[in-house]
């Protein structure tokens, strides 16, 4: 008899201890690290930056929202050569913080290289991706620096 009630405890106490470790184990695969994140527009001399195609709502952010570990986000901006002649756009990241951030998020677009007459303006893909082994970040911001060269 007594070995039959230590049985039954050894096997209580044994499925506790399993739905335990299965609880913890499905924690650590599902865990997410979303970043709360922006960045500040510059510009060089004779470059906008715009939130929409008619180039009359000039911007000085991206505010990326949350964004997952492993995730993507994309603005689309609208740059526009304000300038008389003809540029040729580049983008650069810069002012990370924390300084450790751009070890783990880029950020890029589709417009590296395009040229602008004066008055022509395209619009722009911005991409920032997050890699998934992003650790110790919560939020972050930088500088997102358009030339216009």
């Amino acid at each position: 008899m007594q070995i039959v009630k230590r049985s039954k405890w050894l096997v209580i106490i044994l499925t506790v201890a399993a739905l335990a470790l299965t609880a913890s184990t499905l924690a650590a695969v599902n865990v997410s690290q979303n970043l709360a994140s922006s960045g500040t527009i510059s510009t060089t001399p004779n470059i906008g930056v715009y939130s929409d195609s008619a180039c009359t709502n000039a911007i000085t952010t991206i505010n990326w929202g949350s964004v997952s570990a492993g995730a993507q986000a994309a603005q689309t901006v609208y740059v526009k050569n304000t300038g008389t002649g003809t540029i040729t756009i580049s983008l650069a990241t810069s002012n990370w913080s924390p300084a450790g951030a751009a070890t783990y998020i880029t950020i890029t677009w589709n417009q590296g290289g395009t040229q602008l007459t004066s008055g022509q303006s395209v619009a722009a893909t911005i991409t920032l991706s997050v890699s998934s082994s992003v650790t110790g970040i919560t939020t972050f911001s930088n500088t997102i620096t358009v030339t216009g060269t």
